[in-house]
């Protein structure tokens, strides 16, 4: 009777987190993953098992050719929201913005070079029009060609780790300071 009632516990505490959207859970042998927010379609995926696609619906624009999760990566990245920037830094202990995008992809099994100009030469170029969440987006803040690296949210939105305001944050691509220096996108994974 014990037994039962331990049971019944447990699985009534079990499913009320999994159940709220807004907790983290955790794969096997994997990293937590973070729902935010609804995945279009209502599924959830975590980044160690891809859903499989529906044949009769159409591509999901936020998973990669390789199965990658956009809703879940951008949990991932606004999960680091207010993190310190820290010049060389690639860890929640501080980040630059190409050491954030290498942090945030690796939690998903993708490994990304070290460098902005090198991330720019990953995957496949993106037409603006066609950015979806998880994709990488860059500016030239420094001169001609990419220097500065985020993480598409959705919309007009990009999370990254800029040095003027010290910590991880979430910006619109078309304010006056971004919009002119957007260099491009790219789809990894």
């Amino acid at each position: 009777m014990v037994r039962i009632v331990s049971f019944v516990a447990v699985a009534a505490v079990c499913s009320a987190c999994a159940s709220s959207g807004t907790t983290t859970g955790t794969t096997a042998g994997g990293p937590p993953t973070p729902h935010p927010f609804p995945v279009p379609g209502g599924a959830r995926s975590s980044p160690a098992s891809p859903a499989e696609p529906d044949p009769a619906r159409p591509a999901d624009p936020a998973r990669s050719a390789s199965g990658i999760d956009g809703y879940a990566l951008v949990g991932t990245a606004l999960a680091l929201r207010g993190a310190p920037y820290r010049n060389g830094g690639s860890d929640p202990h501080g980040f630059d913005c190409s050491g954030f995008t290498q942090y945030v992809y690796g939690q998903y099994g993708v490994t990304l070079p070290r460098g902005v100009a090198d991330q720019f030469t990953q995957g496949k170029p993106v037409k603006p029009d066609a950015i979806a969440p998880g994709d990488l987006i860059f500016f030239a803040t420094t001169g001609p060609g990419a220097s500065h690296v985020a993480i598409a949210v959705g919309g007009d939105e990009f999370v990254h780790a800029p040095s003027s305001a010290g910590v991880v944050r979430v910006e619109r691509i078309s304010s006056s300071y971004w919009s002119p220096r957007f260099l491009g996108a790219r789809r990894v994974g």
